[in-house]
């Protein structure tokens, strides 16, 4: 796992750092520890763990706007856990509906000591915040539209919205009013198609 994880790190050009990449494994290791009580991920195998949910993750790190980030629908925390890991002097708030994902994310928050994260058990909707958010990172959960819609309230006047889909979603971009921009992600060790739908917030 550690060589293929510096691999992966050098092929994203992010600097090497002996204590985020052992966070990183031991989150990996936790989450091996909780799945199969918690249903976490399908992913069974650790290696591929470091490429699907690490390095899938920190794939996204060049585009991240600002200094307070909420992570819509984490789940076992992904990407907000990796990206907070590697961002230290940001602030993250990850959210999710499951109750059971939001206690593994609470405990992982303790195990690895990480200052700048919160989780919070809750529907997207339901979540007011009195601080709003710089950037809404989702594992998209919905339609763009959907996503979109869903998560308005939670951004700033000038906040960002990066949503990591599979392939293109060419039907869901072609309903969309607002500009957007599609990234390509090379993610090292994963040969499906990833992307990153960027979308700035609209002014009212």
């Amino acid at each position: 796992m550690q060589t293929l994880l510096n691999q992966g790190l050098t092929a994203l050009s992010l600097p090497s750092d002996a204590d985020k990449e052992a966070k990183l494994l031991a989150f990996i290791e936790l989450i091996c520890k909780w799945n199969k009580a918690y249903n976490l991920t399908a992913v069974r195998d650790k290696e591929a763990m470091v490429s699907l949910h690490l390095l899938d993750s920190l794939a996204i790190l060049p585009y991240l706007h600002g200094q307070r980030f909420v992570d819509i629908g984490t789940g076992a925390g992904l990407p907000g856990i990796p990206l907070a890991i590697y961002q230290p002097e940001k602030e993250f708030v990850l959210i999710d509906s499951n109750a059971k994902k939001t206690r593994f994310v609470q405990q992982v928050i303790l195990e690895l000591g990480l200052k700048n994260v919160t989780v919070l058990h809750s529907r997207v909707e339901a979540y007011q915040s009195a601080v709003l958010f710089d950037t809404v990172l989702c594992r998209a959960f919905a339609t763009m539209n959907e996503i979109i819609k869903l998560t308005q309230h939670l951004l700033c006047a000038d906040g960002l919205l990066l949503a990591m889909k599979g392939q293109v979603p060419e039907a869901e971009l072609a309903q969309l009013a607002q500009q957007y921009q599609v990234i390509s992600l090379a993610v090292p060790s994963i040969a499906a198609q990833r992307c990153l739908i960027y979308v700035k917030k609209q002014p009212t």
